[in-house]
């Protein structure tokens, strides 16, 4: 696995409180250690992101949902601003980032990646990329644009989210829910980390 990226230092000068910049670094790292096929820790469940547009953010901009300290968030990469002046100044403030509308946005609480572990870094990241899927149909099929014929993007809660109440009706064998099962009996392949409960996209769904 390659060194991680870390925050840079200025994000911890107390007169740049309420910061965000660009991270490229994070995008960089993510596929060389997650993404790409042949990476260090390759995650297959990622190979639909390999030609994704992918922004990354540090900040030190506290974040909390619930009572619970958000670490990390996975959201679309076109803002979802409300009003046609809202959309316009958020597009134009993410341009300024990243030079275009990416696919994804993910952004990153420099406090934290600057003392977390390896492990828990790697974990981070690795979840927030498992919001970032393609579209399906209603057969479960991988959706693309008919006029451009590039993948449509959409975010997504995790397995386990989709198919609990199936298992609980039906069993695991008919939610197709044996890998997982066996998966977590087996425990961790690379490490032990606790994460969803300080990501932005699975709080709301924890409360």
């Amino acid at each position: 696995m390659t060194q991680r990226p870390k925050p840079p230092e200025t994000l911890f000068d107390i007169e740049n409180i309420g910061t965000f910049t660009p991270a490229p670094e994070i995008i960089d790292w993510a596929r060389q250690t997650l993404i790409n096929e042949g990476a260090s820790l390759h995650n297959p469940e990622h190979a639909h992101l390999e030609h994704a547009i992918i922004g990354a953010l540090w900040t030190n901009v506290p974040n909390s949902k619930n009572g619970r300290v958000i670490l990390a968030q996975a959201e679309p990469g076109d803002p979802m601003a409300m009003g046609k002046w809202a959309k316009a100044r958020a597009r134009q403030q993410v341009e300024q980032w990243f030079g275009n509308i990416p696919d994804f946005i993910l952004t990153f609480d420099a406090g934290y990646a600057a003392t977390c572990s390896d492990i828990e870094f790697c974990a981070l990241v690795d979840h927030e990329l498992m919001h970032c899927a393609q579209a399906t149909d209603e057969y479960g099929q991988p959706k693309f644009s008919r006029t451009t014929g590039l993948p449509i993007w959409a975010m997504r809660g995790h397995d386990i989210e989709e198919f609990t109440s199936i298992v609980r009706r039906y069993g695991a064998e008919a939610a197709h829910a044996d890998a997982f099962i066996q998966a977590a009996r087996q425990g961790p392949e690379i490490g032990e980390a606790s994460i969803a409960r300080a990501c932005g996209v699975c709080l709301p769904r924890a409360a």
